[in-house]
């Protein structure tokens, strides 16, 4: 639950400051983030895993990669997780070291191989064997040599969305598991190719402790069997998907408790699991959180345009659209909404909809909210994953801007964007 975003005398704060103060300075529809929020979220990780000597946290950029975030991240001692040429770009002009960044990703091109390598980024994580072909042939023509690790399908399911849900073996990712030796065995022997790793990344939002220990008991067989066949690894990258609570994100007596709140993952006791499963001499470890990090840092503060009634059902409309959070609208997400400002108005079911021209461009359906007028402000919470990083300009709606809060201080680190930069 975030303690850096909570209500003060029925007023939204984030840290120190009133989130109506923020939109009345910056504009609405505006993503605030909470830098405190992100140190809280990355210590526990980092205390968590302190039983592991030496493991990495790799933070995945696609969960969210505005600038400021990312040299926050990176000042906190993180490396970064990649999945493009853009995001080793912007990994390395935040402050990460080459050597912390690692890429991956399913389709990665040739400008995506060859960025990394003459960057000289640490690892590249391979997932097919005509890819690892490339990434040999790339290197020799740059005259480098690709430091490699495997991606492994372990065919696990994560138990959450099918959308996030990657490591099964009809997912595109990854090689399948039983097909991997002979990969990693084709790999040892290639000119300008060292394989060091083993890399494994199940899902997203994965809320169950059973599905990460299936996942570690299907690595330790697999590098166990390396070992048979002479090849010793060096890394091993476990990938992330630790899930947050969307539910019920702030209590409080003024709003409604949310039903189904989603279980948190003990964090010690995964650092356990991975730890006692897949400790091997000389052997690091890594993990990929995105959405752990950053996702409870972050609101969307939103101005209420219009209430409108049809058939009984009562529509909330708001000048935040699919466009600029798509969350709800790729895969019914649920996101807490709440009013920036509390009164004792009591609650009925809404539906929370945007401007865009399409049904699917809602925040909420039937949700039980207090009475909300023209004007009034609403945050939608825990959005600094995959909110601004996957908004787009559909129906020709400009970006919302960005802030960055550190206690009492606020500050733009991205500017709204003007009718002008459409074009």
């Amino acid at each position: 639950m975030t303690d850096k975003i909570r209500y003060e005398q029925n007023l939204l704060h984030v840290e120190d400051i009133p989130a109506a103060d923020l939109a009345e300075k910056f504009g609405t529809p505006l993503y605030v983030y909470s830098g405190g929020q992100i140190a809280r979220n990355f210590g526990l990780l980092q205390k968590a895993f302190s039983v592991i000597p030496g493991a990495k946290i790799l933070y995945a950029l696609k969960a969210n990669s505005n600038p400021e975030i990312l040299r926050h991240i990176c000042s906190l001692g993180a490396g970064a997780d990649t999945v493009s040429a853009g995001e080793i770009f912007l990994a390395l002009r935040s402050g990460f070291a080459p050597g912390s960044i690692s890429l991956a990703g399913v389709g990665k091109t040739d400008l995506d191989i060859d960025f990394a390598l003459s960057r000289g980024i640490g690892t590249i994580i391979v997932e097919s064997n005509e890819e690892l072909k490339v990434v040999s042939e790339r290197a020799s023509a740059l005259g480098r040599t690709a430091t490699v690790s495997l991606r492994i399908n372990p065919d696990v399911d994560a138990r959450t969305h099918p959308h996030i849900s990657t490591g099964l073996k009809e997912n595109k990712f990854g090689i399948n598991i039983d097909k991997a030796g002979e990969t990693a065995a084709r790999a040892v022997k290639m000119k300008n190719i060292e394989l060091v790793g083993i890399h494994s990344h199940i899902g997203s939002q994965v809320t169950e402790h059973a599905p990460f220990e299936e996942a570690a008991d299907s690595i330790r067989k697999f590098v166990l069997d390396l070992k048979k066949r002479g090849i010793e690894i060096k890394q091993i990258d476990v990938g992330g998907g630790i899930g947050v609570r969307y539910r019920n994100a702030i209590k409080h007596d003024l709003l409604p408790v949310e039903k189904k709140e989603e279980p948190v993952i003990n964090l010690n006791s995964l650092a356990k699991v991975i730890k006692d499963r897949l400790s091997f001499p000389g052997c690091e470890i890594a993990i990929e959180p995105g959405r752990y990090i950053v996702a409870e840092s972050g609101v969307l503060l939103t101005r209420v345009l219009y209430r409108k009634e049809s058939a009984g059902r009562r529509f909330i409309v708001v000048d935040a659209g699919m466009n600029d959070m798509m969350r709800h609208a790729l895969y019914s997400a649920y996101h807490q909404i709440v009013p920036v400002k509390l009164k004792d108005s009591g609650f009925s079911p809404a539906d929370v909809v945007g401007p865009v021209c399409e049904t699917t461009d809602a925040f909420a359906v039937q949700r039980e909210l207090p009475a909300l007028n023209r004007g009034d402000l609403v945050a939608i919470l825990t959005v600094g994953a995959y909110g601004y990083s996957i908004a787009s300009n559909y129906n020709s709606r400009p970006k919302p801007a960005e802030v960055f809060v550190e206690k009492d201080s606020a500050r733009v680190v991205r500017d709204r964007e003007t009718l002008d930069d459409l074009i």
